[in-house]
C-alpha cells in the first residue's frame, strides 16, 4: 500500500515537456544551421563520429534523472506492516445555528463566520478526540458524523450555510435530540455538546430537552454570538447584498443575541455559557474542559505503518544523472554498424 507526503512537487513534471521542447528546437536549429553551411555528405566527413541517436540517448537519461527527483521530492511511502492502535479522548459534537439570523454583521464578518472560527480553532486544539457537527435552523440536519478526522470535519464546517437546511427558524430542540445519535460508544463516560447560535427564536420546550440529554451523560455548552443590540438581517442573491429582511409593516427586522435562552440551556444540562464575540475566549474555555475530561477508548484502528522510499528515487535519479554525464554524444563502433537512424543515408 502507497501514499504520497507532497503530491504538490508533481507540478514540477511541466518542466519535462519544456526540456523536450527545447531539445527538438535545438534539434532543428542546428540542422538547419548545418544546411546552411554546407550539404549533407560534406557535414558527414567533417563530422563522422556525430550521432544523433546517441545525443537523443543522452537527453533521455537527463530527463529519467530529473524525473525521479522529482519523485523523490514527492517522498513516496509504503506501508510495511499492520499496527493495532488504541485511541483515548472524548466525543463532543458540534451544533452550528446556521439560520437567517447568523448572518446578521453585528460581529465581524457576521455570526455565521465567526462561529465556524470558534469551530475551528477548538478542532484544531483537539487531541485524538472524536468530532461531529450537526446544522440546524428550522429543522436538524447531520452534517458530518463522528469521526476521528478532524481535516474533513473542518472541511465539511466551511461549506456550512443557511441555503444548507430547508426551512428557517432556530430549532435547537431538534438539535438537540439529533445529537442524541451522534455518542453510539455507551461506555463514553465523557460526552459534550456544543451549541453555537444566537438563542433567537427559541421554544418552549427546550429547556426540558437539555434535561433530558444531561440526564443521559451529555454536558451542553453554549456559545452566543450577536451583540444584545443587534443588526439587520442581510438578504443575498447570486452573493450580491441586495437589501434587509423587514417585517408585514415594511419595518427592517433587527435580531439580537438571547443570552439567557442560551444561559438556561446550559445551566440545566451541567454545562456553562460562554460568550463567542471573542474567539479565543470561547476556545480557551472548551480546550480547558476537554483537556480536563476523563478520556475513554473508543477506538481500535489497524492502519499501515508506512515508511519513506525517497531514497531509492533520489538514487536512480543520480544514477541516470551521473550517466548522462560520462555518455559520450560520438557515434561508436556497434551504432556505426547499426545505423539505427539510417544516418549514412542523410
Amino acid at each position: 500500500m502507497y501514499k504520497l507526503e507532497e503530491p504538490i512537487y508533481f507540478y514540477l513534471f511541466i518542466i519535462i515537456p519544456i526540456m523536450i521542447l527545447v531539445f527538438i528546437l535545438v534539434l532543428w536549429w542546428k540542422k538547419s544551421t548545418q544546411k546552411k553551411f554546407a550539404n549533407a555528405d560534406l557535414i558527414s566527413r567533417l563530422a563522422p563520429n556525430a550521432s544523433v541517436f546517441k545525443s537523443t540517448l543522452k537527453f533521455i537519461f537527463l530527463t529519467l534523472g530529473i524525473s525521479f527527483l522529482i519523485i523523490s521530492l514527492v517522498n513516496p511511502k509504503m506501508g510495511t506492516k499492520l499496527q493495532t492502535v488504541k485511541r483515548e479522548g472524548v466525543d463532543i459534537i458540534f451544533a452550528l445555528d446556521v439560520s437567517k439570523s447568523m448572518l446578521a454583521k453585528d460581529i465581524a464578518p457576521n455570526r455565521l463566520e465567526k462561529s465556524k472560527q470558534i469551530i475551528s480553532r477548538i478542532i484544531d486544539k483537539l487531541g485524538s478526540d472524536r468530532v461531529g457537527i450537526i446544522i440546524y435552523a428550522g429543522n436538524a440536519y447531520p452534517l458530518l458524523p463522528i469521526t476521528t478526522d478532524h481535516a474533513a470535519a473542518k472541511m465539511f464546517l466551511q461549506n456550512a450555510n443557511p441555503d444548507m437546511v430547508s426551512s428557517q427558524g432556530t430549532a435547537i430542540n431538534e438539535a438537540l435530540d439529533l445529537s442524541k445519535t451522534y455518542y453510539n460508544n455507551e461506555e463514553q463516560t465523557n460526552k459534550f455538546l456544543v451549541i453555537i447560535s444566537d438563542g433567537e427564536d427559541h421554544q418552549e420546550e427546550t429547556k426540558q430537552k437539555a434535561q433530558d440529554i444531561a440526564n443521559e451523560g451529555v454536558k451542553v455548552y453554549t456559545i452566543g454570538v450577536g451583540t444584545e443590540t443587534g443588526g439587520p438581517i442581510p438578504i443575498e442573491l447570486n452573493g450580491g447584498h441586495i437589501g434587509y429582511k423587514k417585517n408585514r409593516q415594511g419595518e427592517t427586522v433587527v435580531t439580537k443575541r438571547k443570552v439567557d435562552v442560551l444561559e438556561d440551556i446550559a445551566n440545566v444540562a451541567n454545562g456553562k455559557y460562554i460568550d463567542g464575540n471573542k474567539t479565543d475566549k470561547p476556545v480557551k474555555v472548551i480546550e480547558k474542559v476537554i483537556s480536563n475530561a476523563q478520556k475513554s477508548e473508543f477506538e481500535t484502528t489497524q492502519f499501515s505503518d508506512y515508511k519513506d522510499q525517497f531514497q531509492w528515487f533520489v538514487g536512480i535519479g543520480l544514477l541516470f544523472l551521473i550517466i548522462d554525464i560520462f555518455f559520450f554524444e560520438r557515434k561508436t563502433k556497434w551504432i556505426k554498424k547499426a545505423d539505427l537512424f539510417n544516418e549514412k543515408n542523410s
